[in-house]
């Protein structure tokens, strides 16, 4: 494998594990998860708009308005995304938003090929079959593990269709600087978002604590602006079928951290599925 392939997938797999905890912050944090997105995409396009201005460069404006209906698109894609999957997550648990959002995976390996003529990888499905397998079981919901409310369930699905947006807007942007990029579609997801951040605002006070405040710093700053400078700078030139099975690692790393820190049920068929989709991700890397 060439060293950039392997680069773009070790960036890939970071960012995947550093999405996975933003279920266990969100718990912690005072604020309405409205407000809790706009931090988000504000502080994540300020740190990579510093990121681009310390090492030098200067942000391509004149190409990236060239493309602006694409990234209008994945930016707004990407704010309802955070919106419905973090109202999703104090609605039903983490496991079972989780488990809903990643049935995007499994669009995606059908819908790249028939829009961009990209080749399937038929000796790849069936370790996307054990994936799935492996996150039906971790969520326990096969052991009729609590599934909290309909209308949880159907923010995490609508989330999963906001994924699916922005993976396909992406392809259409790979002639666009990667950070660049990110910071244009993190603005336009604050544009967004706003107006929901501001109604969630004027319902519930905002009251803030130490802990709140770091949280959010953190979400915003690592989990945003770090996180999503390694993801989309991979996600543009990775088989379709590598970007399903390795981003099957987030919602394992959802669950786990969850059992761990919040006390959220993991019986032993749920480590059975964390190492199915571990070992699927594997497996297929291994076979190039």
């Amino acid at each position: 494998m060439e060293r950039q392939a392997v680069k773009d997938r070790l960036q890939y797999v970071l960012s995947v594990l550093i999405f996975g905890t933003n279920g266990l912050i969100l718990r912690h944090i005072g604020f309405p998860s409205e407000v809790v997105v706009l931090g988000r995409c504000v502080l994540g396009a300020a740190f990579i708009l510093l990121m681009i201005r310390l090492r030098g460069g200067r942000v391509n404006w004149a190409a990236l308005w060239q493309r602006a209906g694409w990234l209008v698109l994945s930016g707004f894609a990407l704010g309802m995304n955070w919106i419905a999957l973090f109202a999703a997550y104090l609605q039903t648990s983490v496991a079972v938003a989780s488990l809903c959002n990643y049935t995007a995976p499994l669009i995606l390996i059908f819908a790249v090929p028939l829009l961009f003529r990209e080749p399937i990888v038929w000796r790849k499905l069936p370790f996307v079959g054990m994936a799935a397998i492996g996150i039906v079981l971790v969520t326990g919901v096969l052991e009729g593990a609590a599934v909290g409310s309909v209308q949880g369930i159907l923010l995490a699905l609508g989330a999963a269709l906001g994924f699916v947006t922005v993976v396909l807007c992406n392809r259409k942007l790979k002639d666009l600087q990667p950070l660049d990029k990110t910071a244009a579609q993190l603005l336009v997801s604050a544009v967004c978002v706003l107006p929901f951040a501001l109604h969630a605002a004027a319902a519930q006070p905002l009251t803030p604590d130490p802990v709140s405040v770091l949280l959010t710093l953190v979400m915003g700053l690592l989990n945003t602006g770090f996180a999503y400078s390694l993801y989309f700078r991979s996600l543009t030139d990775l088989p379709v079928q590598t970007v399903a099975l390795i981003g099957y690692l987030e919602p394992v790393v959802a669950v786990l951290t969850s059992a761990l820190l919040l006390g959220e049920p993991l019986t032993p068929l749920g480590l059975l599925g964390a190492v199915l989709v571990i070992g699927a991700a594997a497996g297929s890397e291994l076979m190039q």
